[in-house]
């Protein structure tokens, strides 16, 4: 009897428990917990603000707003080329057979009015009526050659398009790059347009024996094939050089090793190229020689720069300079090596004056303004 009625009395409870549940339900809409947002259906994801400085960010949006500066001016440059195989058929006589081949690099417009700045050995042995370029925007023009310097290693293009203005680059002063700084790539490596690699100037004044006269800024930003005629731009989205070369030893070891023309060098060029479609390379009828270090110890102030030979009929001649001069400084730069005199020379156009500070044996040093003439033949 007793557990009959402990038995009713636990279902009572359970149909007063269920009766007050149902009494005090929240209704449809209303949070069941305090200060807990839930969706009713569905997930909603959400991205919070960014509170405070964030310097990686800053270092970010500095990359991205230089590459977006620079990126209407950058090109792809297509070109044809015709190469002939040599058949031989059953009876033993031999044919030549034109084979056709497509090649591609990379450029950048450095005037509104079209012109293009490329690799010479881009567009070498090219069909000059087959020289395309792709613009940002995919857009594809034709291009002639003005004109090419195979010792530099730089072309200028004029894209065909009357009456329409073009997005350029902004030069920057390559001669004032620090070692370290931020260098950012652009052009279309494996055909893949307008891609973007950052790296750092690894080191400046680099010569590499590629070319007849270098003066590379070396970079670890990724260049590949395609990438040669393009662009290498600073922080503040400025020309400082134009992608020319990898080191193709590096390049099996996959180290990042490659090089640019300054920009400084390669708007002395172009200037040249523009106006009279050839570059006269300047001189002043002298040539220099490094002094090793054991014999810099043994001249005066430690001068590492002597003059080597002297023609007739030149400025250097005129002047008065003698080999064994001693150089001191070329155009107000204190000068270490022979390619110190190098740069400055040829980052200067003919007829053009400079100065240079000589000492001619024991006597005080002295200046000499020398007029900058043609070079015979090229260095």
């Amino acid at each position: 009897m007793k557990r009959k009625w402990i038995l009713i009395s636990f279902c009572g409870l359970m149909v007063l428990s269920a009766f007050l549940s149902a009494l005090f339900r929240p209704e449809k809409g209303d949070a069941p917990w305090s200060g807990v947002d839930v969706a009713e259906r569905g997930f909603s994801p959400r991205q919070l603000p960014v509170a405070g400085s964030n310097p990686a960010r800053q270092f970010s949006n500095a990359i991205a707003d230089a590459v977006e500066k620079v990126m209407p001016a950058v090109v792809v440059v297509r070109t044809e080329k015709i190469q002939y195989k040599i058949l031989r058929d059953f009876f033993g006589f031999t044919y030549r057979v034109p084979e056709q081949l497509a090649g591609e690099g990379s450029g950048v417009i450095i005037d509104e009015r079209g012109y293009v700045i490329t690799s010479w050995h881009v567009i070498h042995d090219a069909n000059p009526k087959q020289i395309e370029v792709v613009l940002n925007n995919g857009t594809k023009l034709s291009a002639k050659v003005i004109g090419f310097d195979r010792v530099a290693d730089l072309a200028v293009l004029k894209i065909e398009s009357e009456g329409e203005w073009f997005s350029v680059v902004e030069f920057g002063d390559s001669d004032a790059v620090r070692v370290g700084e931020v260098a950012i790539a652009i052009g279309s490596p494996f055909s893949l347009q307008s891609s973007v690699t950052v790296g750092h100037v690894s080191q400046k004044g680099r010569r590499v024996q590629i070319l007849p006269y270098e003066d590379f800024i070396q970079t670890d930003a990724a260049i590949n094939e395609g990438n040669s005629g393009g662009p290498l731009i600073d922080v503040d989205g400025r020309l400082i050089g134009i992608n020319a070369a990898i080191q193709t030893e590096a390049e099996k070891k996959g180290v990042g090793i490659a090089f640019a023309i300054p920009s400084n060098f390669t708007m002395v060029i172009a200037k040249s190229l523009i106006e009279t479609g050839k570059h006269e390379w300047p001189w002043v009828g002298a040539f220099f020689c490094s002094v090793d270090e054991p014999c810099r110890q043994k001249i005066s102030s430690g001068v590492g720069v002597v003059v080597s030979h002297v023609w007739k009929d030149t400025s250097a001649a005129q002047a008065g300079l003698q080999p064994g001069d001693l150089v001191l400084e070329v155009g107000g730069i204190k000068v270490q090596d022979k390619p110190d005199v190098d740069r400055i020379i040829y980052n200067k156009a003919v007829g053009e004056k400079i100065k240079f500070l000589i000492r001619q044996g024991e006597e005080k040093p002295r200046e000499f303004d020398l007029l900058l003439q043609e070079f015979p033949q090229q260095p």
